[in-house]
């Protein structure tokens, strides 16, 4: 009888061990929004950068709908524009004109529509790449990997769940050609398809993730802001 019990207590445990492995997987049902546009009218920098951006076909403000079970953290205010400047953690806008304090004075600029639960809008016409200053420019031709999503502290619900999301500009991913290699507390996954995901089976406290957009060989390819790393928190 005590054979028996320790063989279930070490499959309870395997078991166990196992939901808590930490995984990927795909986001699936989120409006495509193929006719989105982002569309820089205006940007002066002075002391600080002034954007005036023209956007059709997405409302900014609204709720976005989802055919998926709902389980990620979400914005009260509605769907946004991500500005990233120099791959730096994104602020969130919700009206086409803003304004951002210049810090530092040249810099990559990304700026791409964002559903309400911060998952971008992957399409052409959907983000503006540019920069800024009169110090020396960077090749924007080149392969660029943004960092997204996850970012900051979650707290309660929000812990099961964190959306990875990344964008990429004049590049793409696949089985046979550049990948993506997130590490995320030190366990690798190759993503070869340019979609959002979840993770799941993070433990509380820091999370650290590293993302590289790699070639087909697994280097690292030469670009700025490669790789991104990141700490989150989970209380």
């Amino acid at each position: 009888m005590r054979k028996y019990y320790i063989i279930i207590l070490s499959a309870l445990f395997a078991f166990s061990c196992d939901n808590n492995k930490i995984k990927i997987s795909k986001v699936e049902g989120s409006p495509k929004y193929e006719d989105a546009a982002l569309v820089l009218n205006e940007l002066n920098s002075r002391s600080e950068l002034e954007f005036s951006f023209d956007v059709k076909n997405y409302k900014l403000g609204a709720q976005t709908e989802h055919e998926f079970q709902y389980s990620l953290a979400n914005s009260k205010k509605g769907q946004h524009i991500h500005l990233i400047i120099n791959n730096n953690p994104y602020s969130a806008h919700y009206t086409n004109k803003f304004k951002k304090k210049l810090d530092p004075d040249n810099g990559v600029i990304l700026a791409f529509l964002s559903r309400s639960y911060h998952e971008s809008v992957k399409n052409k016409n959907a983000y503006i790449f540019t920069q800024y200053g009169d110090l020396e420019k960077i090749d924007l031709d080149k392969q660029y990997l943004f960092y997204s999503r996850p970012k900051g502290t979650y707290t309660g619900q929000d812990t099961k769940k964190l959306l990875l999301d990344f964008y990429l500009v004049n590049t793409t991913i696949s089985k046979n050609g550049n990948k993506v290699r997130a590490t995320i507390n030190g366990e690798e996954f190759l993503i070869d398809e340019w979609s959002p995901y979840y993770i799941e089976g993070l433990p509380k406290g820091q999370v650290k993730i590293k993302l590289e957009l790699i070639n087909s060989s697994g280097e690292l390819i030469d670009s700025p802001f490669n790789p991104s790393i990141r700490t989150v928190i989970l209380n």
